[in-house]
């Protein structure tokens, strides 16, 4: 070995290096920041945001959605890190769904039945199914990145649930613009979106996160 190439290599060595949960946090926050600009870039949040924020059905988007996104980014990380436990993060990525189904049943319960078809279809499901998959991109590319960084033994898994979370994520901030609050709409094209960016996810992961 060349003399440059031996300082070179312990240069390298004897550099700081950044741990795997630190990068992680930075693309999760270059994430969130990315997907932030691109929102109030492009659409910017409803024109009745304050009195929406007044009831339960638009909350509960965002309690839906950061539920997901923080279960789905607490147990990709776990799962890049070889030996690491899953702790409560399955039961927290586990409890998004069930929130939203609880959420369904009761609107099913209290909304006329003649009057379920026009709270699924809604007044956005198109844009709905555009817009979240867009701000999805960049927050996707990060956490691959980051989750390069790790060892996940199963990549392919490890891609969906960046999918899921940079879905989520993406979906949170649609929330604050969608003009539509029934948990009915949101179980049905916020799910359409998201399960496109776990399965973009899975496939980029397959490819990528191979070690």
């Amino acid at each position: 070995m060349k003399t440059d190439n031996l300082i070179e290599l312990l240069a390298k060595d004897n550099a700081p290096q950044w741990s795997f949960r630190m990068l992680f946090s930075v693309a999760l926050i270059c994430s969130v920041a990315a997907a932030g600009v691109l929102f109030f870039a492009m659409i910017g949040v409803r024109h009745d945001f304050l009195i929406a924020a007044e009831t339960m059905r638009f909350l509960m988007k965002f309690v839906v959605t950061l539920t997901l996104a923080a279960g789905a980014l607490g147990l990709a990380q776990a799962m890049a890190r070889p030996g690491a436990e899953f702790g409560a993060w399955p039961w927290l990525l586990a409890a998004a769904p069930a929130l939203l189904i609880i959420a369904v049943a009761i609107e099913l319960l209290v909304v006329p039945p003649e009057a379920w078809t026009a709270r699924l279809v809604g007044q956005s499901a198109s844009f709905c199914l555009k817009v979240i998959p867009f701000l999805s991109l960049v927050p996707l590319a990060l956490l691959l990145l980051a989750l390069r960084r790790g060892a996940p033994s199963n990549p392919g898994r490890a891609g969906t649930l960046a999918g899921l979370a940079s879905g989520a994520i993406a979906a949170a901030f649609y929330a604050a613009h969608c003009p539509d609050d029934s948990p009915l709409f949101v179980a049905a094209w916020y799910g359409i979106a998201v399960t496109i960016m776990a399965g973009v996810g899975y496939l980029a992961g397959r490819r990528l996160l191979r070690w």
